[in-house]
């Protein structure tokens, strides 16, 4: 073996030996994995949708992988505190956020200064739920069909108000969409939340409300409000009655809030494949798909990173079109 030989191998060696190292803590590491509590950021109040939907979910976690999933919520400007803190934590497992459409979808054009990139700061592990937005009226508003706002709206362009639970959320921009699918103009009047909206809706304040149908079931049960129609492609199956936009007229109109589980960026490959799988199994029980049914969600159970690639463009479209732009 001539010096020149040898000399490589010297160098060499090490090199593969610290990446065979490597290599083996970090199988070992993923098949300890989890060795303690997850953590699952909520980032909106307990309470809320968004809690509603993690709390099963996180308890069904814990037990398919015999480890505690917390919840933490950590709520404020629009998800994004809460998005934020799970990208900047340890790339290792023990952190998840239970993202929406707004923190991982809506954020990337809604706000100038995000403090984190919707995609590039994440790990995509697994979709969970959707929910179709409600198109609801006060029952004295003189709507009985979609048919019958949209005739009234271009005959009168701007005069019939619609109320949101606030600027940028799904049920602002899914206004926003449908006017311009329809070829209308409603005039948008925020709310700090649905439940206020709700109320000035049932009174009479506001005729017309856009809203996730889980946040507006009670009341279209109870008949004090009217759904004219629901955005999914497929009509919601705690409201079978009530038709699509897609079957009253506008093809294809689709605008629904979603639910998804992300990790930090460069989580390991073997940790996310162990929270697929066992996030998957979850989605696809009877027992979970019960749950959300109830209050008007069902499960999602698609590839996380296309999807979410598709709602950005959709939903950013959708801001861009109302002109909105948040610090």
């Amino acid at each position: 073996m001539s010096f020149s030989n040898r000399r490589r191998q010297l160098i060499i060696a090490p090199v593969i030996t610290g990446l065979s190292s490597l290599c083996y803590s970090m199988q070992a590491f993923a098949q300890a994995y989890p060795s303690r509590k997850i953590r699952m950021v909520v980032p909106f109040p307990a309470g809320g949708p968004t809690d509603i939907v993690a709390r099963p979910l996180a308890k069904l976690l814990g037990d398919m992988l015999k480890q505690q999933v917390y919840i933490d919520n950590r709520g404020g400007a629009g998800g994004s505190i809460g998005a934020d803190a799970v990208a900047m934590a340890a790339p290792d497992g023990y952190t998840l956020l239970m993202g929406t459409v707004g923190t991982n979808a809506i954020n990337a054009t809604l706000y100038k200064k995000l403090p984190y990139d919707v995609t590039a700061s994440f790990t995509p592990i697994a979709t969970i739920a959707s929910a179709p937005i409600g198109i609801v009226v006060n029952a004295k508003a003189g709507f009985k069909t979609l048919a019958d706002l949209i005739a009234q709206a271009r005959a009168n362009p701007g005069s019939i108000n619609y109320g949101s639970a606030g600027n940028g959320t799904p049920g602002h921009l899914a206004g926003a969409m449908f006017c311009k699918a329809a070829g209308i103009k409603l005039t948008h009047v925020p709310y700090k939340g649905s439940a206020p909206a709700v109320t000035d809706l049932i009174g009479g304040t506001i005729p017309l409300m856009f809203d996730p149908v889980q946040s507006i079931l009670p009341h279209v049960l109870s008949g004090s409000l009217i759904a004219l129609a629901v955005t999914s492609l497929t009509r919601s199956k705690v409201l079978p009655n009530v038709p699509t936009v897609s079957e009253s007229g506008i093809k294809g109109f689709e605008a629904t809030a979603w639910w998804a589980v992300f990790a930090p960026a460069k989580l390991p490959p073997e940790v996310k494949q162990k929270l697929t799988s066992a996030l998957e199994n979850i989605v696809r029980s009877d027992s979970y798909a019960r749950r959300l049914s109830d209050i008007g969600v069902q499960t999602l159970d698609i590839p996380l990173a296309p999807f979410q690639q598709k709602e950005i463009a959709k939903w950013g479209d959708a801001v861009r079109e109302t002109g909105l732009s948040l610090e």
